[in-house]
Parts: structure tokens; C-alpha cells; sequence
């Protein structure tokens, strides 16, 4: 695996840690995003993953901030992948916006660069075509706080060359993550096939109005033993990806209860600023939310 210069395209709550992570790990790493403003955005949320690091991995302060000096930033797509060899795409997950940016992508792309997408519940062989490198083209999925929770799931399409899916796998080890080979395309991969249908029973619950959100989370954390319930994990996936996936369903399925789960997302949080942990507030309200208070378990 050759792989040196990296970009990230996409600087939203997952594709600033994957930057960050993979600056940490000795990469040069080009953060790129539609706009200036975007950008500042992705710096902000950047450097609060400092003292994350330090207090969940012990790094140094010297660790951290050389790792941020590794980042370079752009709004210019053409020198953001100038010199990558490989481009890791964590953008919007809708269709169309995936399509126009692997064919801009495709065109200003040295002929070397791989592309891997993060998408969490789509198919690489969606946007292959629009690469105009399929061969070189495959997934490659983390899960939400990667310094932590470093799975990292390598998925190829039917024209994906395998000598790209080794080397993926290779650089997610790299990285410090643990590479988890998926040999044939699936939905959601393993992780997003288990833990999407309990998120969304969760919030059917909801939208029913059986219960609230505090005491499901209750409810899953006391029966498992589960450090989070599922409104403390849409908090920290981030409730813009939660609506998209929905809305996204209820275009394709047509059915009424999605229709209304995302139009409850959009006008009860999304509507009024509650985007999750990152914002401040979401299902709850941080730095010191109820699930995490000492007696929330208790009877």
C-alpha cells in the first residue's frame, strides 16, 4: 500500500473524525467542502476532537496538535485531491448529490487516486459508473467516535479490483481501525443492517407516542446492560443523517409512517436547531444529558 496523501471529502460530524484519525495516524491529510463557511465549520469541529483524544487515548498535547498540522483545508475540489491517492467521500447520503460529485470528482482526480465512499446505508455500485473508475472504487464505512468505536467495514462491488480492496483494507489497519472484509454488496454492510432497524423501532415508538425518549433508552439500557440507548445514539450519528435515511425510505417505500417519522424529525428538532450531541441538544440536552446523570437507571 503506497498510500500517503489523503483527502476527505466531506467535513461533517463523521468526516472530520475520519480526517482527524487519519492525520493522527502520520497522513497528510486535505479536508475539502462545498464552501468557506463549510470550512470553518470542519476546523471548529476539528479541534474540539483534541481534548477527546487526550482524555480518551492519553495522547499528548504535542500528538494533537501535530496531527491537526497535518490537515490542509480547500473548497476548491481540484486542489483538494491534487496529489491524493486516495479520496474518502462522506457526503450527503442522497443519490443525486452522491452522482454529481463522483462525476466532478472523476474529472479532476489524478488517473492513481482510489475512491472509497462512507456511505452508511448505500451502494457503491450506485455511483461506480459516475466515478469513471469503477475498478477502483469500493467502500469503506466507520462507525461513529472511529477513536474509539474503530471498525472499519471494506466493501467491494462486483467491479471493484481486488488489489484496491487489499490495500483498503491495509490503510483502514493504518489507520488504527480494525478492517472488516465484506465480500458482496450489502444494504447497511454489518454494522448499519443490525443497528438501523433498532433505531428505527425506536423511533416508531415515538411517533406512536408509546413512550418517550428517555424512557426508552431506559428501557434497552437497564434490559442489555447497554452503555446508550438508541435516542443518546441518533444524538451522536447526528439527527440530519437520521431524517435523511428516513426520508430516503419513504420516497422508496412509499409508506405513510416513514413519511411522518421524517416529517416529526424535521419540525421538532431539525426545524429548531436540535441536530444531536454536536449542536448541543437533540433527544437531549448536552454537556450533561440525563442518561449520563448517576440516578437515571435507578427506580
Amino acid at each position: 500500500m503506497n498510500y500517503q496523501n489523503i483527502a476527505v471529502a466531506g467535513s461533517g460530524v463523521l468526516g472530520s473524525q475520519i480526517a482527524y484519525q487519519t492525520a493522527f495516524k502520520g497522513f497528510n491529510v486535505s479536508v475539502y467542502d462545498i464552501n468557506d463557511e463549510a470550512i470553518e465549520a470542519a476546523k471548529d469541529r476539528i479541534l474540539k476532537l483534541k481534548p477527546r483524544y487526550q482524555e480518551d487515548l492519553g495522547a499528548s498535547q504535542e500528538e494533537v496538535d501535530a496531527a491537526y498540522n497535518r490537515l490542509s483545508f480547500y473548497s476548491d475540489l481540484e486542489k483538494a485531491v491534487a496529489g491524493a491517492d486516495l479520496v474518502i467521500e462522506a457526503i450527503s447520503e442522497r443519490v443525486d448529490i452522491k452522482v454529481d460529485f463522483y462525476t466532478k470528482l472523476g474529472a479532476v482526480a489524478p488517473e492513481k487516486t482510489v475512491f472509497v465512499t462512507n456511505s452508511s446505508t448505500l451502494l457503491p455500485s450506485q455511483f461506480a459508473e459516475a466515478t469513471g473508475r469503477p475498478e477502483k472504487f469500493l467502500a469503506l464505512h466507520f462507525a461513529n467516535e472511529i477513536w474509539k468505536n474503530n471498525t472499519a467495514e471494506v466493501m467491494k462491488h462486483s467491479g471493484t479490483d481486488p488489489k484496491y480492496f487489499d490495500e483498503v483494507l491495509d490503510f483502514a489497519k493504518a489507520i488504527g481501525m480494525v478492517g472488516l472484509p465484506i465480500y458482496k454488496e450489502q444494504p447497511g454492510y454489518i454494522l448499519n443492517s443490525l443497528l438501523v432497524p433498532f433505531l428505527d423501532a425506536a423511533q416508531l415508538l415515538l411517533l406512536k407516542e408509546v413512550s418517550d425518549p428517555e424512557t426508552i433508552d431506559k428501557t434497552w439500557m437497564i434490559a442489555t446492560g447497554a452503555p446508550l440507548g438508541p435516542f443518546a445514539i441518533l444524538d451522536v450519528v447526528g439527527i440530519n443523517t437520521a431524517y435523511n435515511i428516513t426520508l430516503a425510505k419513504a420516497k422508496a417505500t412509499g409508506t405513510e409512517e416513514y413519511k411522518k417519522l421524517a416529517e416529526l424529525l424535521k419540525t421538532e428538532y431539525i426545524d429548531k436547531g436540535k441536530l444531536g450531541r454536536e449542536t448541543g441538544e437533540g433527544f437531549y440536552k448536552y454537556p450533561n444529558p440525563s442518561f449520563a446523570q448517576p440516578g437515571f437507571l435507578k427506580a
